[in-house]
Parts: C-alpha cells; structure tokens; sequence
C-alpha cells in the first residue's frame, strides 16, 4: 500500500515538473519563433541586397568598359585631329613662302616690265643691247686677264733690271703674298711652294719662312711655274728645320 501511495506521488509530481516545463517552453515558444522570423527575414533582406549589388557592380562595370572604350577612341580621333591640325600647319607654312616668292617674283617682273617700258626701246634693240653687254664683259675680262700677265711681265724685268744696275738691289714682292710650304728636300735644300706666277711670285725674290709666328729660314725663288714655285735655302738663314705646312710672306715687300 505504501509503495502503491508512492509510485502515485511520484507520478503525480512528475507530471507536475512536466507541466511546469511545458508551461515555461510555451511561454518562450512565441519569442523564439518570432526571433527566428526576424534572422529568416534579414537573411533574405540581406541576400536580395547582396544580389542588388552584384547586379549595380556588374552594371558599373559594363558601363566602365564602355567609358574606356569611348575615351579611347576620342583619344584616337583627338591625335587624328592634332595630325590633321600638324600637316594643315605646314601645309600653310609652305603656300605662304611660296605667297612670298611669287609675290617677289611678281614684283620684280613688274618693275622690270617698268624699266622696259621706260627705255622706249624695242625688243630686238633690248637683245642687242644685252648681246653688247655680254661682248663687253668678255673683253673687260680679257683685257683684265692681259693686264696682270703684263703687271707680272713688268715686275719681272724691273727685278732682272735691278740686276743689272746694281748688286745691292733686292727682287721685291707683292707685300700681300703669302704662301706654304708643300714640298721639302732637307737634302738638297729646296722646297715647293704652291704659290706661282699667278700669284705674284718673281724669280731671285725671298721669303721668309716661318711657323706659328716664329722664323725658321729664309729661301729664294729659283724657278716660277705658274701656280707653284721652288726655292732654294738661303746660306746661313738656317734657323730649324722647315716642314710642310710652313709659311711664307716676302722678305723684302714692295711699298
């Protein structure tokens, strides 16, 4: 009997604890579930908003490869244009120089076309008027050629005269001359000049020879040719040896 009173009570007490408990989880059974509505809806809150944003950054970045594109071909039709702007420049450049000189060139014809009509001549007294000129020209020239031939006739028989009058004369040369040393013969010594008749060069005249501003020798014309020239050392005007290079000018200069 009283195992019986107790099995009761345990039962009893038992179901108590468990009404109790049920009772407890019943009371936080709405709280949790509303708890879990709450996170089920932010998950999803935040996937849409996830989903929003790769779509925005796909979006972005579609429309940034099309602002690269787009930036890319200006900066091609931009170096175009810099091109196109470069060779209308010069372009411009050349037809102005070119304005100039046909502008020149028309301003000279006119004043020529002027001066023509000025004269009152004819075309055919023009050509011949110029042909004269030309003539003129080619005499002057000749006579000119002739008057240094006969200049250098004339200084070297006043230089063989002189010979002849007395033995203290001196052959004088241009005081102008002035020469080099191509050829040098230290055996025999002579040397080449390359100076000739052409240049005023008279037989027995001297030179002195000379090499950044110092003297090296003295040396007299032998022989004349006419663009060069040979001399021979001058006793005891030994003063160094003379190379190629080496300059002369006269040692006696006529006034």
């Amino acid at each position: 009997m009283l195992l019986r009173i107790s099995l009761i009570v345990a039962i009893l007490a038992g179901l108590g604890a468990g009404v109790v408990s049920y009772i407890e989880v019943s009371d936080k059974i709405p709280a949790l579930t509303d708890q879990r509505n709450k996170e089920h809806d932010a998950k999803v809150s935040e996937i849409a908003a996830h989903s929003k944003t790769k779509t925005e950054l796909k979006k972005t970045q579609v429309e940034l490869a099309s602002t690269q594109q787009e930036l890319s071909d200006t900066k091609g039709e931009r170096d175009k244009a810099v091109a196109r702007a470069e060779t209308q420049t010069k372009r411009a450049d050349e037809l102005s120089d070119k304005l100039t000189k046909v502008s020149a060139e028309r301003d000279d014809a006119q004043n020529s076309l002027a001066s023509y009509k000025a004269t009152d001549l004819t075309p055919d007294q023009i050509i011949k008027l110029n042909k004269n000129l030309k003539d003129a020209r080619a005499e002057i020239e000749v006579v000119n050629g002739e008057k240094v031939v006969l200049m250098h006739t004339i200084g070297r028989l006043t230089n063989e005269l002189a010979k002849y009058i007395g033995p203290d004369n001196v052959v004088k040369l241009r005081a102008d001359l002035r020469g080099k040393i191509v050829v040098v013969d230290p055996k025999w010594d002579f040397v080449v000049l390359n100076i000739g008749e052409d240049q005023g060069v008279i037989s027995d005249g001297e030179l002195l020879v000379s090499r950044q501003g110092k003297l090296v020798g003295k040396v007299v014309i032998r022989s004349v040719e006419k663009d060069r020239s040979i001399a021979n050392l001058v006793p005891g005007w030994k003063i160094g040896e003379m190379i190629e290079g080496d300059e002369v000018c006269p040692a006696h200069p006529a006034s």
